[in-house]
């Protein structure tokens, strides 16, 4: 006798409140883009716009035209200093996860609690004796001292290794070692292809982080070497804010994050897709 399954689908209910999650979802940004092409009187007219305007490619024009920000400069600081960082952290945190996950050396356990216990730490303390060091080393005021403190993340390395210790086998290093692979190849050739969803997660979720990031570089950067957030606090700074402004720099600054998330989405997507096969 054959029998076949099938997925039950999903009720009229579940549509209705997805549908409604999505569109509070993208409400803000809707509505953000609406700002941004409309003149700063229309913004405070009542009651306000609900519909985009004539006006965006003149707004974001005068952002980008604005030397006091220097929103061009601050886009490519940022997307420097968030790409550095992803890739970093990526890479270290599943050297240091598949380390703590699969091999066996000397003091792993206490290593890892310690790893773990910098995340308990709130990073607003560690402002002032980070900002002492990049002065005392020469890097204050330059990108260097917003990427070299966050190449490791410990966040990332607990989050590796929880996945590697559930995601890779104990039985497919150990065939590995049996082919006479070294710890590197195993790494490179095994495991790292295996972590491809949590990476692809770790590294949407850090690129976010460093891009959304604004009290740091607030401090540590000098006038000439602004990132996104800073250069959108310049555009709303002052005894006039010209709004209409500010939407449209904020816009410019969110595309690139929508971009990413796309990209990295797919690839979330599809890993978990392909470990729900083969499990």
């Amino acid at each position: 006798m054959r029998t076949s399954t099938r997925a039950s689908g999903a009720s009229p209910l579940m549509y209705v409140t997805l549908t409604l999650v999505v569109l509070l979802s993208i409400a803000p940004l809707y509505f953000m883009l609406v700002m941004a092409s409309r003149a700063n009187s229309e913004i405070l007219s009542v009651p306000p716009p609900l519909l985009p305007g004539d006006q965006l490619a003149g707004n974001i024009e005068r952002v980008f035209a604005n030397e006091d920000v220097q929103f061009g400069r601050a886009l490519l600081n940022t997307l420097l200093v968030a790409s550095v960082a992803t890739v970093a952290v990526v890479l270290t945190s599943a050297l240091a996860g598949f380390a703590f996950a699969k091999l066996r050396f000397r003091g792993r356990h206490g290593l890892l609690v310690f790893v773990v216990a910098t995340m308990m730490v709130p990073v607003q303390l560690g402002l002032i004796p980070l900002y002492m060091l990049m002065t005392e080393v020469g890097l204050a005021g330059g990108l260097a001292s917003v990427t070299l403190p966050f190449l490791v993340s410990g966040f990332g390395v607990f989050f590796m290794r929880q996945y590697a210790s559930q995601a890779i086998p104990d039985e497919l290093i150990e065939a590995a070692r049996v082919d006479g692979a070294s710890t590197v190849r195993i790494f490179w050739s095994v495991v790292l292809p295996a972590l491809r969803p949590a990476a692809a997660v770790l590294g949407l979720l850090t690129f976010m982080e460093r891009w959304n990031d604004f009290l740091w570089p607030y401090i540590s950067l000098d006038f000439n070497h602004p990132t996104v957030q800073v250069a959108l606090s310049r555009l709303s700074g002052g005894y006039y804010t010209d709004q209409a402004l500010v939407m449209a720099g904020t816009l410019m600054g969110t595309l690139p994050l929508v971009v990413v998330f796309i990209l990295f989405g797919r690839q979330i997507v599809g890993g978990i897709m392909e470990g729900g096969v083969k499990s």
